[in-house]
């Protein structure tokens, strides 16, 4: 399906698309080195998802420090744990539909400025059931920025670099929560809980007004929404002069769906069982990263290590994605990505089984966490990249944003996951050889979308 502006017609090649004065965004895209302005884009994207990854790992974090000063069981944190993923699930499959309609650049506007509001009125929280309310409503914006910076990350980057760019902007996220880890090994004990969650919102509030004013609008969006052929050469002209001489421009899709509803875009017949293994794929993995991240910490310290070392090797974890995301996105653009990405999550249930079995040995045990990190967040960097990919532009959005709420489920089974195993008097070893299980059905589940894509290609 080819969605058009100002009557303009498919044509067969890039020559005659210039000579008949119509541009194929994409193909223009593909053919352009890559500009400054689209590297801007890279960084704000880049930016949205470190302070996403900052404000996500924070409770993690700041658990052991809040149980100590309100006197609250372990257990009972798993309500403050959830509560903001609980918020990314509703963050998250709201704003793709609205983005898909309205556009991209709105929707993470105001999703950053949510996440950051309601994070710092978190840290002014005087009871649980505050920081609970209050965690779930900066979910909400958490929930609707990450899907909404991958789509329009993915549609000003060129084939040749979709993957790669993808996934390096996933390195945010990671660092974002490794950054929480060695921050609040400093901020915590010097300032309380309080300042890793003040610094959590001030800093998005910032980098929301940074977006009004720089970042642009998804050119593919303004196309397939006929938006004016001058609002499109405005944002597609930094790339490139053949876009300012352009009268009409072209978005081809792979795969005609004929429907405007973004919801029978995803489950059309050919994308329904794509959709469900995506959802499946990222569900399991997110149990596997939310289980570690939010109980890591609490685990280390009763393995005996300090506060400060607990924190420590939890951002080991986060680091490790930081480490192996722009390998993993170099390698899906150069070989099968379902291929790549189910490796990962093998090599993850591995490394965390052996995490496992090496209580009390502090130096191993940081070294297997580093690599358990590099896998298990290098496959979940890379399956937004996978979605990107996968749906047209009139449901990427969603479709994405779908996969990333769905699979909040997970992360909220994760953390919950955890409280129980503890509560129930599981060990160390026990809780990590459990989570071989959700690692396998992940590689699984992305294998057979692979031959599942291959033959709706076919």
């Amino acid at each position: 399906m080819t969605h058009t502006l100002a009557g303009a017609v498919p044509l067969a090649d890039s020559s005659a698309t210039a000579t008949a004065g119509t541009l194929d965004v994409q193909q223009f895209i593909n053919r352009q080195a890559l500009s400054a302005y689209q590297w801007r884009i890279v960084a704000l994207c880049f930016l949205i998802v470190f302070l996403d990854g900052l404000d996500t790992a924070a409770m993690g974090f700041i658990a052991p420090a809040l149980s100590v000063e309100w006197g609250i069981p372990r257990a009972s944190l798993g309500p403050v744990m959830s509560a903001a993923l609980g918020g990314m699930v509703f963050g998250a499959l709201g704003s793709g539909p609205l983005a898909d309609r309205f556009g991209r650049k709105g929707v993470l506007v105001v999703a950053t400025f949510i996440f950051g509001g309601f994070s710092l009125l978190s840290a002014f929280s005087s009871n649980l059931e505050q920081l609970v309310i209050l965690r779930f409503l900066t979910g909400l914006g958490l929930g609707a920025a990450m899907p909404n910076a991958t789509t329009l990350l993915s549609e000003y980057t060129p084939e040749r670099l979709k993957s790669l760019l993808v996934t390096s902007m996933f390195c945010g996220f990671n660092l974002g929560m490794a950054g929480g880890g060695f921050v609040s090994a400093w901020m915590i004990p010097a300032y309380g809980w309080h300042s890793l969650l003040v610094l959590g919102g001030v800093l998005p509030l910032a980098l929301a007004v940074v977006l009004l004013l720089w970042l642009p609008e998804s050119a593919r969006y303004l196309v397939v929404h006929g938006k004016s052929a001058e609002r499109i050469r405005r944002v597609l002209a930094p790339i490139g002069r053949e876009a300012a001489e352009a009268r009409h421009f072209v978005v081809p899709e792979q795969k005609s769906v004929k429907t405007g509803n973004v919801f029978a875009v995803i489950f059309n017949r050919s994308y329904s069982a794509g959709t469900l293994l995506l959802w499946l794929t990222y569900f399991m993995g997110l149990v596997i990263v939310y289980l570690l991240t939010s109980w890591l910490p609490t685990l280390m310290r009763d393995a005996g290590a300090s506060l400060e070392q607990a924190a420590l090797i939890g951002a080991l974890f986060q680091f490790g994605g930081v480490l192996s995301a722009v390998f993993v996105g170099w390698a899906m653009d150069r070989f099968n990505p379902h291929k790549v990405i189910g490796l990962f999550y093998v090599l993850a249930g591995v490394f965390a089984y052996c995490v496992g079995q090496s209580l009390g040995q502090v130096a191993l045990v940081a070294t297997l966490v580093l690599v358990a990190g590099m896998c298990i967040n290098g496959a979940q960097s890379a399956m937004p990249s996978l979605a990107a990919r996968y749906y047209p532009t009139h449901g990427r959005a969603t479709g994405v944003s779908w996969m990333l709420g769905i699979g909040r489920f997970g992360a909220i089974t994760g953390a919950w996951m955890g409280a129980t195993l503890l509560g129930l008097g599981w060990s160390f070893t026990q809780v990590l050889t459990a989570l071989l299980l959700p690692a396998g059905l992940a590689a699984l589940a992305v294998l057979i979308k692979g031959v599942v894509s291959h033959a709706d290609a076919t």
